[in-house]
């Protein structure tokens, strides 16, 4: 049985996959009996690695994780970012060889589910199982707005289009509003993402500034003006399929 903290740090998940899709109380309650251990882990420590064969998933449930790889001559490339209610290793339960590592960016607390509990909720609970089928397709969708900013956009482009897809993700959790979030990340992480020098960001970072697009106080960004963060990035929240957004 999962103890009482680990009960609550679960209601994450549901608060996660109901910003996509909509669950019922008997999903809910089947979610919240999933034995799960939680931990506190230190920033820049590896969840899964390159090659691993997990037995386990991970939910974030405070704190940033990224998704990674690292190439030639120590060069990094960060695939997604993940905040709390995401489990970025959900594949794992049907790819059983990790193909990159997941690792911490910030402190952070996470809880493991045993692949075979959550192969029994699925079997289940039909609904619980097209909801975590959403939420890849939904990261798969992430994956290809990243692709075309690489791609196609300039660095300002690419910038503005990360910190208003992170202000909406963060949001649907309850963790962000009034157009402000807690950003806990690095330049060289947004870089390392992104495909830029730390130089670069800098650069870009201060003329968003001096536009008056954004501000940055304690690790917590500011967007001063939404529309316009919008317009210069061409974001577009669609890919994002967010049903409802948390309180």
């Amino acid at each position: 049985m999962s103890s009482a903290s680990d009960i609550h740090s679960l209601t994450m998940l549901i608060r996660k996959l109901e910003s996509i899709a909509t669950l019922t109380n008997e999903e809910r309650q089947a979610i919240l009996s999933l034995p799960a251990k939680t931990r506190v882990l230190q920033p820049g420590q590896d969840i899964a690695r390159d090659g691993d064969k997990p037995s386990q998933c991970c939910l974030i449930l405070n704190g940033w994780a990224c998704r990674y790889k690292v190439l030639g001559e120590g060069r990094k490339q960060i695939f997604s970012f993940h905040i709390p209610g995401d489990i970025p290793d959900l594949q794992s339960l049907h790819i059983h060889t990790m193909d990159h590592s997941l690792a911490t960016l910030t402190e952070a607390t996470v809880a493991f589910i045993p692949h075979e509990s959550m192969r029994e909720l699925t079997t289940r609970f039909p609904g619980v199982k097209a909801a975590l089928w959403r939420d890849t397709l939904v990261d798969a969708a992430i994956f290809r707005e990243w692709m075309i900013g690489m791609g196609r956009k300039s660095a300002f482009g690419r910038i503005a289009h990360l910190f208003c897809e992170m202000y909406l993700k963060l949001q649907a959790v309850g963790l962000a509003g009034g157009y402000r979030y807690p950003l806990p990340i690095t330049q060289i992480d947004i870089g390392d993402a992104l495909g830029l020098s730390n130089v670069h960001v800098n650069r870009t970072l201060q003329a968003m500034r001096g536009k008056g697009l954004i501000s940055l106080r304690s690790n917590t960004l500011v967007i001063e003006a939404w529309d316009e963060l919008m317009r210069v990035s061409e974001f577009d929240p669609t890919y994002l399929h967010l049903e409802k957004r948390a309180a």
